[in-house]
């Protein structure tokens, strides 16, 4: 099955070994999988939206979420875990925001893509 060769000759063998030399190694692409899974989550793409807008408590977090505060501290976790939103303390409160600006850029960018038609 490897010979097989194709008939449409739109792309030269040279520029397909340079395509696969591109492409991530299994690790990488083991990682970016799991990144992209916690954005299948409605939940924790409405916790993006609102730490997009807004740096956050998890009690804040819970009225605009519409659940209860363990829940959205469960959530929280796997956005942290995963490096998409970062805490502070202040005093026995903890305030939630974006990571940095790429998670903002990613959400913004999916939502203009869908957006598109």
């Amino acid at each position: 099955m490897n010979d097989v060769i194709c008939l449409c000759k739109s792309i030269s063998p040279d520029e397909m070994q340079i395509i696969k030399a591109e492409l991530p190694d299994e690790n990488t692409s083991n990682q970016m999988a799991e990144f992209f899974k916690v954005f299948g989550d409605a939940t924790r793409l409405k916790i993006l939206y609102f730490l997009s807008r807004h740096e956050l408590c998890v009690a804040d977090l819970s009225l605009l979420v519409g659940m209860q505060q363990s829940a959205v501290s469960h959530q929280l976790k796997i956005l942290k875990l995963n490096r998409l939103v970062k805490y502070r303390k202040d005093g026995v409160t903890v305030y939630y925001a974006l990571d940095d600006n790429h998670i903002e850029s990613i959400f913004a960018i999916a939502r203009q893509h869908l957006m598109e038609q």
